[in-house]
């Protein structure tokens, strides 16, 4: 199953990468665990600097930006 992290302090924009990222998960039909890291020393461990940021399977893919859906569908499709 595939992991993916939503990284950020709970902004607005960190919410909107969350939800495009949820709704990228549903369009694909696959299986994975979302988590929403919004704890600041968990961000500092895993070296992640600009929010909000997304990872896949512990390799960021998405950094200091909202990204659309079906970017996110793209990105997950790799």
């Amino acid at each position: 199953m595939m992991n993916l992290k939503v990284i950020g302090t709970g902004c607005d924009k960190c919410d909107q990468l969350y939800a495009n990222t949820k709704e990228a998960v549903a369009k694909l039909g696959i299986e994975a665990e979302i988590e929403k890291i919004e704890d600041l020393m968990e961000i500092v461990k895993l070296g992640v600097m600009t929010s909000p940021s997304l990872m896949k399977d512990g390799k960021l893919i998405v950094s200091g930006q909202v990204v659309s859906t079906d970017k996110i569908v793209k990105l997950l499709q790799k």
